[in-house]
């Protein structure tokens, strides 16, 4: 909880003590409804309120309504004041267990979904970013009713900056989009995440790239499914603080909600529920070969920026020599069918994603990582008695193939005390539900530093990543597979 979020609850049942314990005391009741008013228009201000904290809001506005009217017939003179002292205790006690109930219940919301605070980014760049929509007018979008609509993307950049450029400049905050995905995803109420929209990033808009080097290589980031763009913005700060510029985008239809800049919307839709395991199967290869599809376009788009950008911020900044891309979910099975369809990609890294499509069937040319969730790796028990739901029938053997086959290196890693969605910020937005075992700051470190590592050696040319070479103290919880881990081109020098 934030600070004045405690003083809030304590004032709240202050002021509920002052107006059940002394009644009469008329010039306490003044400054009792004062400070508690003062409180509520601080926290309102300068936290912003939130759902978590509605108990204590009822609470506080019972009771600026109670002392209001008590002050107001203060001068009167009141009738059949006399009153059993056992009823008045009564009510006194039952009051106040009410009000305790209810600011308790304040204090486990608001420790159930903190306003946290991002971990620093370890390189020495500062971040910018700017947001675009994108139309491809070679394809045309096949989700909506209207016919001639084209494919439409919306993206983010993210760019190094100079640290001097970003003082001064206001910090961007979590977007609201990223709680609409998060109640898609859990099914939790999207008003619980209101609040994420007051959480600062390390992300500021409006400053230039930074000159210190002549360009910077690219990544694409593909969220998962039902998901944002802006759903892993803790490893996206971290790669860009080290010299990447980073493009994240939401694949309509597929992502959370989509807004575009005239406020059009393109929201999620749901997969069919009767479909056939193989039905299943076959959609998947239709939907992820139109994020692979996007992707291209992406990096189609960016080489025309390179030339001439009509932002002014990217032309001849963009080392498109050293392209990657990495995504979660069915962002990674994006990314490894993206690998599989275009060349201009040298590196991808998948966060637990499915391969549905060519990339199930022909070589991998790329540098290629895999991370595992030690709950999803569960499932490959055949005594499992329950599977993961991300775990598909298809997904062994085409797991098998796509990590033996591939000529280039492939590194497999399982994260212990890792469950599927462990790879975004969730951990950070609600600790208790969503960090197994480890704390949320190592959680949200484990997958930015091991993105970092592999981009480093193989878009970067830093060969030496100890991250790669095998188990580590820093991160105990990561085991690489000997079997899927194989490295084909790299030497160590």
């Amino acid at each position: 909880m934030r600070i004045l979020e405690w003083i809030l609850v304590i004032v709240t049942v202050i002021s509920a003590a002052v107006m059940l314990m002394a009644p009469k005391r008329q010039a306490v009741k003044v400054g009792t409804l004062s400070a508690l008013a003062l409180v509520i228009l601080l926290h309102g201000v300068v936290d912003h309120f939130r759902v978590q904290l509605l108990p204590t809001y009822i609470v506080a506005l019972v009771l600026l309504i109670v002392l209001a009217i008590q002050l107001r017939k203060s001068g009167r003179r009141m009738q059949n004041t006399q009153k059993s002292k056992r009823r008045l205790w009564f009510k006194t006690i039952l009051a106040s267990i009410l009000v305790l109930a209810l600011s308790a219940g304040s204090i486990v919301l608001t420790s159930l979904f903190p306003a946290f605070t991002m971990p620093e980014p370890t390189g020495s760049f500062a971040i910018g970013t700017y947001s675009q929509q994108l139309t491809d007018e070679s394809r045309e979008e096949t989700k909506t009713a209207e016919a001639g609509d084209k494919r439409e993307l919306m993206i983010n950049v993210w760019y190094p900056v100079d640290q001097e450029t970003a003082k001064g400049l206001p910090l961007e905050h979590y977007p609201a989009e990223l709680g609409e995905a998060i109640s898609l995803v859990f099914g939790i109420p999207p008003m619980v995440f209101s609040y994420l929209d007051t959480i600062p990033t390390h992300v500021v808009k409006g400053a230039e790239v930074s000159a210190a080097q002549s360009n910077y290589p690219v990544l694409l980031f593909s969220p998962g499914i039902r998901s944002a763009r802006f759903q892993s913005m803790t490893a996206i700060e971290e790669l860009v603080s080290h010299g990447y510029i980073v493009v994240g985008i939401d694949h309509p239809y597929t992502s959370a909600q989509v807004t575009f800049p005239d406020g059009h919307v393109a929201s999620y839709e749901p997969d069919p529920d009767d479909l056939t395991s193989e039905e299943v199967y076959q959609h998947n290869i239709e939907g992820v070969g139109i994020r692979a599809a996007d992707a291209s376009f992406v990096l189609d788009t960016l080489t025309q920026w390179n030339k001439h950008d009509p932002n002014q911020l990217l032309e001849g900044k963009l080392d498109l020599d050293h392209v990657g891309i990495f995504g979660h979910s069915y962002g990674g099975a994006t990314t490894a069918e993206a690998l599989a369809q275009d060349s201009r990609f040298k590196a991808g890294l998948s966060l637990e994603g499915g391969f549905w499509g060519t990339v199930s069937t022909t070589a991998l040319q790329q540098p290629f990582m895999y991370i595992m969730s030690g709950g999803t790796a569960k499932s490959f028990d055949p005594n499992a008695t329950a599977k993961d739901k991300v775990f598909y029938p298809e997904f062994e053997t085409d797991l098998d193939q796509v990590m033996t086959s591939s000529l280039n290196d492939t590194y497999y890693l399982t994260v212990d005390h890792f469950f599927h969605q462990s790879f975004t910020d969730i951990p950070l937005i609600s600790p208790i539900m969503f960090a197994k075992g480890i704390t949320p700051e190592h959680n949200v470190d484990i997958t930015r530093s091991y993105t970092l590592a592999f981009f480093d050696r193989y878009l970067k040319g830093e060969g030496q990543q100890p991250l790669l070479e095998g188990p580590s103290e820093r991160f105990p919880e990561a085991t690489y597979d000997t079997k899927y881990t194989k490295l084909r081109n790299y030497q160590a020098e």
